[in-house]
């Protein structure tokens, strides 16, 4: 009788093949149609009337079963292939991946806070072109550096600025989260606190990974945040304008920072070779 196997209607197959008849053959390949896991290993051949009537003398049942077992048995003595099981230490290289994408994260989380913030502010600070010059906020950490001197700097001094730079921002901004005048305000101060604090962690994640410690305040030079002398309205939102803005500067150039290590970081291409030897031939 002639069957065909599901999903291959039309296409009629010679089924069930003839009997084995060589008891010296392994006794896993002696299994027939009721044992789904070998029927891959028998032939399937889709012929139509045509092609069936011309090619039906198939070679001896016996040949053909034979060189599948010798094929099979090959293929169960191969071993396994380690260069394709890479499961060791993957290296400092997710770590910074995670800290670039963190900081191009908060570079899109500022600039919906900076527009609410600036807003509140009321003009000339919500003013596109607003660009006043840096009277006040002298203790913020300035990103602005020559490039030269950016490209000079090594890994563990480039980590270590952007370290120290987002201690000192995260402790001015939660001081401006606490003066703020609207509930609103003060919880989007509130949640662009919390992820800053989680870049602060992954750099620092970053800087282990790398075997650097981290940077130790010196005495009296921790960051901390207190009101200042009492000066005019303006000069104190002149203030929280250039904490923003510095705060935009540093997440501009730390995604630099990070991008840079990770191109440092990645391994050279290497081709792959799979040494396979077959036990027993």
């Amino acid at each position: 009788p002639v069957h065909t196997h599901p999903g291959q209607e039309g296409s009629p197959t010679p089924w069930p093949l003839p009997p084995i008849r060589r008891p010296t053959l392994p006794t896993p390949l002696q299994a027939q149609g009721g044992d789904t896991h070998l029927r891959a290993c028998q032939p399937y051949l889709p012929l139509g009337p045509g092609l069936r009537s011309r090619l039906m003398p198939l070679p001896s049942t016996g040949d053909s079963w034979g060189l599948l077992a010798c094929l099979c048995t090959v293929l169960w003595h191969l071993p396994a292939v380690p260069a394709l099981n890479r499961t060791g230490d993957p290296g400092p290289g997710p770590s910074i991946q995670k800290t670039y994408d963190l900081t191009r994260y908060l570079e899109h989380q500022l600039r919906s806070l900076a527009g609410t913030y600036l807003n509140y502010l009321g003009p000339p600070f919500n003013e596109p072109d607003f660009n006043p010059p840096r009277l006040g906020a002298e203790t913020l950490p300035r990103a602005t550096v020559n490039l030269d001197v950016w490209r000079s700097l090594n890994d563990k001094l480039r980590l270590t600025q952007n370290y120290e730079a987002y201690s000192h921002l995260l402790c001015y901004l939660r001081g401006l989260n606490r003066q703020a005048a609207t509930a609103e305000l003060r919880r989007s101060l509130a949640h662009f606190c919390t992820s800053l604090q989680g870049l602060l962690g992954s750099i620092a994640g970053v800087m282990a990974a790398l075997g650097y410690p981290l940077p130790q305040p010196l005495p009296g030079t921790e960051p901390t945040w207190a009101p200042g002398p009492a000066h005019s309205d303006f000069l104190q939102k002149m203030d929280d304008f250039w904490l923003l803005k510095e705060l935009q500067t540093w997440l501009w150039r730390s995604a630099k920072d990070f991008n840079r290590l990770k191109k440092k970081m990645q391994p050279p291409a290497a081709a792959v070779t799979l040494p396979l030897e077959a036990h027993g031939f």
